[in-house]
């Protein structure tokens, strides 16, 4: 999804379309692969409008949620964090969590999609999406661990 892709969509949802949305949008789809919480995505915001408020931020993002232009990620650290959904995104891609460092890696392969078939046809059950983290020591940690 671009800029005029997400100006449409607010659009014909009876969204006004606000120098603040733009912003945020902005700062998310130049951040792919961040994954940045509300308050991240403030600070980002604060360098291009100082005015612009963390209320804002938090009402743009379930704007963006509800109308699946962004994913509402969950990564167990009690916070949200978010990202732009793509056009190539079927599916929402999984992640390896490090225990450790805190890293997030982006595993965009989608394995599983031999088990949604058999899930599908066995259970008569339509899957429009799944969720699919993995928790772990990431290879930076491993190889700290293993000089020690």
């Amino acid at each position: 999804m671009d800029l005029k892709e997400m100006r449409k969509l607010l659009i014909d949802n009876k969204y006004k379309i606000t120098k603040q949305r733009e912003i945020l949008f902005t700062i998310l789809d130049k951040n792919q692969g961040n994954h940045l919480s509300p308050e991240e995505l403030h600070l980002l915001a604060n360098k291009v409008d100082k005015d612009l408020g963390i209320a804002t931020v938090y009402r743009t993002l379930v704007i963006f949620d509800k109308l699946n232009i962004v994913h509402k990620l969950d990564f167990d650290d009690n916070r949200y964090r978010y990202e732009i959904i793509r056009d190539d995104d079927s599916h929402q891609h999984h992640h390896l969590l490090c225990k450790k460092c805190g890293k997030i890696i982006e595993v965009k392969e989608d394995y599983l999609e031999n088990l949604e078939n058999l899930i599908e046809t066995k259970y008569k059950f339509k899957i429009t999406n799944h969720d699919l983290k993995f928790y772990g020591v990431c290879s930076d940690c491993y190889v700290s661990d293993e000089k020690k």
